[in-house]
């Protein structure tokens, strides 16, 4: 007898969602999103790696300026200015679907992310249609904030969590969005890729140098750490110790990142989808501790503990910290 198989696309998981604006009109708040103390946070942490890609660029606008004439403040002014990119809607679609993978709903999709969606966005007085929703065909229970306008669920989101889950996956990501982490987070990569493309093109001489040195004698070897050293020397004595920083700031950006977490697991909570979250945190965890699978939001690791860095550099917090933030939200009311 052969082994059944599952159906290639599951019944979905029965609507138990309290629709609250199902119909009538919604009240959209004065302020649709800002940007929170995590967000900031962000900015300030960020800002190293920005002055480190700046005085890239004004070196390589140098050589500019020296072979070609071209004036030393274009290249600077046109990267900065690029950034604005990140919020223009056909560069977004590029991202979204070149990058992330994702895909528009197809009618079914939209069927069923469109009524939730709604009910999230009117509970947040945020007009859902600022937003523009994606699916990932994904076996693995993920969503995603990005750019400026994406949100996206994964194919498994869809097909196996009930609705008032799904609800809460989609006000968590709304969170990220309305306090700002998402487009903060996203400007401190995009203005850190200068400085992290010469650091890699550094490294790269680096190895190569010393792999070369090392086909000569030990002594060259010893030559060449030596002028490394001087040379690591006068760089941290021009810039004021600014590469030091750069050292411990992933840490930092990396704790900054756990905060968002909590923040928008709280705006979630604040919806009234704090036990629907809880569920589907318990259910994650679960997953993880017996399987592995990867969780929500390219957060989840192996099954094993990870080490102390792989924590310290985690963007998110573990479960149960999550789950304990979340208690005040379980309680029953008074």
């Amino acid at each position: 007898m052969d082994r059944p198989t599952d159906p290639p696309h599951p019944d979905p998981p029965d609507d138990d969602l309290d629709y609250r604006h199902r119909s009538g009109r919604v009240h959209y708040s004065a302020h649709q999103r800002g940007v929170d103390a995590t967000a900031l946070g962000q900015l300030l942490l960020l800002l190293p790696g920005t002055l480190m890609s700046l005085l890239v660029l004004l070196l390589l606008s140098g050589g500019l300026d020296a072979w070609l004439g071209v004036p030393l403040w274009i290249p600077p002014v046109v990267w900065l200015a690029s950034g604005a990119l990140l919020f223009h809607r056909p560069t977004e679609d590029l991202l979204a679907r070149h990058l992330l993978r994702l895909h528009r709903p197809m009618p079914d999709e939209y069927a069923r992310l469109a009524p939730v969606w709604r009910e999230v966005t009117a509970r947040a007085g945020v007009d859902g249609r600022t937003y523009e929703l994606w699916v990932e065909d994904s076996d693995h229970l993920n969503a995603y904030a990005a750019a400026g306008h994406i949100v996206g669920v994964t194919r498994f989101a869809l097909d196996h969590l009930p609705s008032s889950q799904l609800a809460a996956v989609l006000a968590h990501e709304l969170g990220h969005h309305t306090g700002g982490h998402v487009w903060t987070s996203l400007l401190g990569c995009w203005y850190a890729l200068p400085g992290r493309a010469a650091w890699y093109a550094i490294r790269l001489a680096v190895s190569f140098a010393m792999a070369v040195t090392r086909s000569f004698s030990w002594a060259a070897t010893a030559a060449l750490v030596l002028v490394i050293a001087a040379l690591t020397y006068s760089t941290l004595t021009l810039l004021h110790g600014l590469p030091l920083v750069l050292l411990v700031t992933p840490y930092l950006i990396a704790a900054v990142g756990r905060r968002a977490e909590l923040r928008a697991d709280r705006h979630a909570a604040a919806l009234g989808f704090g036990p629907t979250l809880a569920q589907v945190l318990v259910a994650m965890h679960a997953a993880e501790t017996s399987s592995g699978r990867p969780s929500l939001a390219a957060a989840g690791a192996s099954p094993h503990a990870p080490g102390l860095l792989a924590r310290l550099l985690s963007t998110h917090p573990d479960y149960p910290t999550r789950l304990h933030r979340l208690k005040p939200y379980l309680e029953p009311t008074r």
